[in-house]
């Protein structure tokens, strides 16, 4: 392993950052009184911060309570974390509050028809995230960007230029905040986004639960039907096609298999892609995302949880979706190696397209080619990962991911695998 490779083990901030959430840790062990957030305050303070009343249709006050309960009773925030929670909470509140001013200023928004949108799934770190951004690369294809994410109103190109860079400075700083985390995952202003981030305003997503240490709000959340979230998925979609160029909507994230019976409730005619890597390589390698990402908020992350987490909740899934996709038509779900993504990620895409009958024009393959270069550019290779530093062993994995595998042919990692950690192409 060559020094500049990134291990769970070599996670330290920076300088600053060390020295701010210190002087954070002194401030709590002094008798000065740290103020609680509370869901009515952020409430409160987000509508004076817009001047808006309206939230729209859907309750989610109790989602956002225990969301904060959870973050500021178990998560160990540091002061970063702190301010982090607050900032993210209040953004996402007036998002919402300004989403549902717009769709009042423009009714043509309600009127958006979401057409067999494709849902990349697959464990996490099996390819899902390269395989979005190749075939979001197809000008007929359409896909949530970072920045109209995080800044989705006005829905028109308003102050595009404005929000693209704030988006920028915000992703910088990240990068700076948490330099390893380039290593396993892109982040951009123009880059894909996971669609989680789409159902973040009803605070049922577990994009939280990747950020923070919440197990009392990651109980709750599945315990609660997620076609409210869902509804509301549909919403920003809505809101992100008007007026904009028509296409088919290339979505992705993992969680997705969470929640299928949900999923179809709103969106009948879904098409899925389910990417397929050996279980020993997806938990070791999201394992060291989440401790990286966590590590930016709270202080200290523990890793075996971690991956303890992360085994029983994606082999629960698993068990959970197959029974699911079983009831699809099979032209409805077309599979993927990670491999083949890995190496022939152009043939990869074209046996997509052929699967479900669509086609590739010269453009989206050169732009798609274009992509793949620049992807191999990137310093995944630093990226460094294995079960043991996790306190798991791929025996364990394969036990409960053994139907999954049993099904799909997958095992044991690779010889070369075997011998040191694996690299992510995620």
């Amino acid at each position: 392993m060559n020094d500049s490779a990134t291990t769970v083990q070599q996670i330290r901030p920076q300088l600053p950052v060390r020295l701010f959430n210190g002087f954070g840790a002194l401030l709590e062990k002094s008798r000065i009184p740290s103020t609680r957030m509370v869901a009515t305050d952020l409430i409160g303070t987000a509508k004076r911060r817009c001047h808006l009343n309206d939230f729209g249709d859907g309750d989610f006050f109790e989602a956002l309570s225990r969301l904060l309960e959870s973050c500021q009773d178990e998560a160990r925030l540091n002061l970063i974390g702190k301010i982090a929670l607050k900032t993210d909470v209040l953004e996402t509140l007036c998002a919402r509050l300004q989403m549902e001013r717009d769709r009042q200023l423009y009714p043509d928004i309600t009127r958006q028809e979401i057409r067999e949108p494709l849902f990349s799934v697959g464990l996490p770190r099996s390819g899902t995230s390269l395989l979005h951004r190749l075939l979001s690369a197809d000008p007929e294809h359409r896909c949530p960007l970072m920045w109209e994410v995080r800044s989705p109103s006005p829905p028109t190109r308003a102050h595009e230029k404005r929000r693209i860079q704030r988006a920028t400075q915000s992703c910088n700083f990240f990068n700076w905040l948490v330099p390893t985390f380039r290593y396993v995952h892109a982040i951009g202003a123009e880059v894909p986004q996971e669609c989680v981030s789409l159902m973040t305003p009803t605070f049922l997503s577990d994009q939280f639960d990747a950020m923070y240490y919440v197990p009392s709000y990651r109980a709750w959340f599945f315990r609660q039907d997620l076609r409210p979230a869902y509804e509301y998925h549909r919403r920003f979609l809505q809101h992100l096609q008007f007026r904009r160029t028509a296409g088919r909507w290339i979505l992705k994230a993992p969680t997705h298999m969470f929640a299928m019976p949900a999923l179809l409730s709103v969106y009948p005619d879904a098409l899925f892609v389910q990417t397929h890597r050996t279980p020993v390589d997806s938990m070791a390698s999201v394992s060291s995302l989440v401790t990286i990402l966590r590590s930016a908020f709270s202080e200290p992350v523990d890793s075996f949880t971690v991956s303890r987490e992360a085994i029983h909740y994606w082999s629960e899934t698993m068990k959970k979706f197959l029974p699911e996709r079983d009831r699809l038509a099979n032209n409805r779900i077309c599979d993927i190696q990670y491999d083949e993504i890995r190496r022939e990620p152009i043939r990869a895409v074209r046996r997509i397209y052929e699967y479900f009958g669509w086609s590739l024009s010269h453009e989206a393959e050169r732009r798609m080619r274009v992509l793949v270069a620049s992807q191999a550019k990137r310093p995944s290779a630093n990226h460094r990962y294995d079960l043991s530093q996790f306190g798991s062993s791929a025996g364990e994995v394969l036990s409960v991911f053994e139907t999954y595998c049993q099904r799909f042919g997958l095992g044991q990692p690779s010889g070369v695998q075997q011998k040191q950690a694996a690299r992510s192409v995620a």
